[in-house]
């Protein structure tokens, strides 16, 4: 019986563990709470990327939802399909590097810290110094 029990936590544990960032995640607006875009994360040559899939509840048509504030190539470029984040590097339970989180809406980029909270909740830091402010992602 205690080796059964061992080998069902055991399975648990590796089933746990074994969640992937890999997906597509949904943001939410921090002063409504509503869904607000979903974005691809994706590995690509071990480095962690994300891109803008969709738009939700925007005041704007989409064909006109554009990174009017970006100050690198992105510039007046179409935000579904923009890359928003750019090679991230795993340390230990974290994603990190600096530059390289663009929020579309105000042009700027962050220092970045990534982490999966549990099963279907991610957490996304930005950092500009010593600030920082932290958004959670559904998984869809």
């Amino acid at each position: 019986m205690r080796y059964i029990l061992a080998l069902l936590f055991g399975i648990i544990f590796l089933h746990t563990n074994a969640q992937s960032i890999e997906g597509i995640w949904e943001t939410y607006d921090d002063e409504s709470g509503q869904l607000k875009s979903e974005v691809k994360i994706y590995l690509k040559d071990g480095k962690l990327y994300g891109k803008i899939v969709e738009l939700h509840n925007l005041n704007i048509p989409i064909s006109k939802a554009k990174c009017y504030d970006c100050t690198d190539y992105r510039k007046d470029q179409p935000v579904i399909g923009m890359e928003i984040m750019s090679g991230l590097t795993k340390d230990g339970k974290y994603w990190t590097a600096d530059d390289v989180l663009l929020d579309p809406n105000n042009g700027k980029v962050y220092d970045a810290k990534i982490w999966l909270m549990e099963d279907n909740k991610l957490a996304v830091r930005g950092y500009l110094g010593w600030f920082y402010r932290t958004q959670y992602w559904k998984r869809k």
